[in-house]
């Protein structure tokens, strides 16, 4: 997701958000850690990268979860 689309979300929406993705990022661990399988670690920081967007975007508007 561009870090455009994200300023345009509410604090509430960008974390529901960052639950959301939390959440398939753990999934993702658990798929990479069964199958022994790394082919998933591009998404997976993808998902890191905008996991930290969002945490830095409600940091600046004073929602930190």
């Amino acid at each position: 997701m561009k870090i455009n689309d994200l300023r345009s979300l509410s604090s509430e929406a960008l974390k529901a958000k960052l639950q959301e993705l939390r959440l398939e990022a753990g999934i993702e661990r658990r798929k990479i850690a069964s199958t022994g399988v790394a082919s998933k670690q591009v998404k997976i920081g993808e998902i890191r990268r905008t996991i930290a967007q969002i945490l830095t975007l409600l940091n600046e508007r004073g929602a930190a979860t």
